[in-house]
C-alpha cells in the first residue's frame, strides 16, 4: 500500500484563514442567530425604510400616457432631458416606445389600461335570460297555484249554496 502522506484516520479540515468568506461554520451560524439587532431608530424627516408589503402593478390612464408623449416630443430637442423625465417619473424607455407605437397606430383605446387576468367567458345576455326564465318559471308556478285556489272557491262556493255572479263573455277576453 502507498502512503502519500496523509493519514487516512485524520480528517480534513481547513483552516479559518483558508476558508471562503461565505463559509461559516455551524458555530458562527448558530451564534449569528441568537443575537437579534434592535433597528436603528427613524430620524425625524425621513422616510420609513420598511418595503410596502402589498405592492401593486402601475396603471397609467391614456390622459397621463398622452401627457408624458407630449413632454418627451418637446424634450427630445434637449440632450439628456427624456433621460431626466423617465427619472422624474419613474419610468423606463419601454413605457415611452410601447405608448409610442399604440399612439402611431391611433389606439387611443388602448392607452387606457386593460383589466388582467383571463377574460370573461360569461355571456351578459345569456345572464339575462336565465334570469328571465326563472322569472317565468315562478309567475307560471304561481298562475296555476292561484286558479287551484279559485277553483276551490268555486267548489265551495257551490256547496254552500252561494250563486256565482254570471260573468259577461265580452268582460272575459
Amino acid at each position: 500500500m502507498k502512503n502519500n502522506g496523509i493519514s487516512p484516520a485524520s480528517p480534513t479540515v481547513l483552516p479559518a484563514a483558508e476558508r471562503r468568506s461565505d463559509e461559516r461554520s455551524e458555530a458562527d451560524r448558530s451564534s449569528a442567530a441568537d443575537k437579534t439587532v434592535a433597528p436603528p431608530p427613524a430620524a425625524p424627516g425621513r422616510p420609513d425604510p420598511e418595503v410596502v408589503a402589498d405592492a401593486r402593478r402601475r396603471t397609467f390612464t391614456a390622459e397621463y400616457k398622452l401627457r408624458i408623449l407630449a413632454e418627451a416630443d418637446a424634450a427630445a430637442a434637449h440632450p439628456g432631458a427624456i433621460g431626466a423625465l423617465q427619472r422624474r417619473e419613474g419610468l423606463y424607455s419601454s413605457h415611452l416606445v410601447t405608448w409610442r407605437r399604440e399612439r402611431r397606430e391611433g389606439m387611443l383605446k388602448g392607452l387606457t389600461p386593460q383589466r388582467r387576468g383571463p377574460k370573461s367567458k360569461r355571456n351578459p345576455q345569456e345572464d339575462e335570460m336565465q334570469k328571465l326564465r326563472r322569472e317565468n318559471q315562478r309567475l307560471t308556478e304561481e298562475l296555476r297555484k292561484a286558479e287551484i285556489i279559485i277553483d276551490v272557491q268555486k267548489k265551495v262556493g257551490t256547496l254552500l249554496g252561494w250563486p256565482l255572479p254570471k260573468v259577461d263573455p265580452e268582460e272575459q277576453s
